[in-house]
C-alpha cells in the first residue's frame, strides 16, 4: 500500500486512453496476438502487430507505446525486439517487456537479459518470473505461476529499484511498484488464469495506458485497475473460461474511468 497514489490520477489516465486511442506496436507471441488485440480495441486502444526487424523499429519511431513478449521465440522476432526497444528507449516512447517463462530456458535468460539493456519502461510478468529475473532461479512450470505475487512484494521492489523500470506482479492481488512507491490492486475473477494469453494482453494494455499517464507507475496501475473491474464485471455473468472472455472484453469496452476507484487500494 501507498499513501503516494493518487487515485484522481489513475481515472484521468483512463480517461485519456479513452480520448487519445494510443497506437501500441505488440511485438507478441502467436498465442496472445488475438486477445492483445481484441483487448486494446475493447479498451478503446489501437493495436499495430509489427515484429519483424525490417520494420520493427520504423514502427516503434510512429507508436505510442511498444510491447515485447517473449513468448514464442526466435531469432528473426528476437532481433525485431531489439530493434523496437532500442528505437523506443531512445525516443522516450513508453515500452513493456513481458518475459514470458524467463527461467525455463537458457535462451530466454540470455534474451531476456540483453532486452534490459535498452531500460525497460515496465516488467509485467507473475511472481515466479519476476523472481527468476531478480535471483537467477527457474520460474515455476514455464509460464505458470508456482510463486504469490504479495509474498514477492520486497522482491519486486528491489528489482525496480535496480532496474529504474517499474515491476508489475501480476496474481490475485497485483503489486505495481517502482521500488519507492507500491500499490495493490485488487478485483477480478478467479478463473481469469484460464484464459490463455490474458497476461500477455495485460502486458499490452500497460503499455497503452503508460502512453497517456503522467508517469509509468500510474499507467501501470491504472491497466491492472481495469483489468481487476473489468473481470470482476465480467464473472457475474460468466459460466467458465469460454463465456468470461468475450464478457471480459465488453466489461472494458463499457467501462467507465471513475469505475477504477474502487479496486485501487491505498
Amino acid at each position: 500500500m501507498t499513501s503516494d497514489l493518487s487515485v484522481d490520477a489513475v481515472v484521468d489516465t483512463a480517461r485519456a486512453v479513452r480520448e487519445r486511442t494510443p497506437l501500441v506496436q505488440c511485438i507478441t507471441n502467436y498465442v496472445s496476438m488475438d486477445v492483445a488485440a481484441n483487448l486494446l480495441n475493447a479498451a478503446h486502444a489501437s493495436p499495430a502487430m509489427v515484429h519483424d526487424v525490417n520494420e520493427a523499429a520504423e514502427m516503434a519511431t510512429i507508436a505510442s507505446a511498444v510491447t515485447v513478449n517473449i513468448g514464442t521465440l526466435s531469432p528473426p522476432w528476437v532481433e525485431g525486439m531489439h530493434a523496437a526497444a532500442s528505437t523506443a528507449h531512445d525516443r522516450g516512447i513508453p515500452w513493456i517487456l513481458d518475459p514470458v517463462a524467463v527461467g525455463a530456458t537458457a535462451y530466454r535468460r540470455e534474451t531476456v537479459t540483453a532486452l534490459l539493456a535498452h531500460r525497460p519502461t515496465v516488467i509485467r510478468a507473475n511472481a515466479s518470473e519476476i523472481l527468476a529475473i531478480a535471483t537467477s532461479r527457474g520460474a515455476g512450470r514455464g509460464v505458470d505461476s508456482t510463486d504469490d505475487s504479495i509474498a514477492i512484494r520486497h522482491e519486486a521492489e528491489k528489482l525496480a529499484g535496480a532496474l529504474g523500470s517499474v515491476v508489475v506482479v501480476s496474481g490475485a492481488t497485483d503489486v505495481v511498484t517502482d521500488g519507492e512507491r507500491t500499490a495493490l490492486v485488487e478485483g477480478g475473477d478467479p478463473r481469469m488464469p484460464l484464459i490463455s494469453a490474458l497476461g500477455c494482453a495485460a502486458s499490452a494494455l500497460v503499455a497503452a495506458t503508460c502512453a497517456c499517464a503522467p508517469d509509468p507507475w500510474v499507467g501501470a496501475v491504472t491497466a491492472m485497475a481495469a483489468l481487476a473491474d473489468a473481470g470482476e464485471v465480467a464473472g457475474r455473468s460468466a459460466s467458465g473460461p469460454g463465456t468470461l472472455r468475450p464478457a471480459l472484453l465488453d466489461a472494458l469496452y463499457l467501462q467507465q474511468p471513475d469505475d477504477l476507484r474502487k479496486v485501487v487500494r491505498r
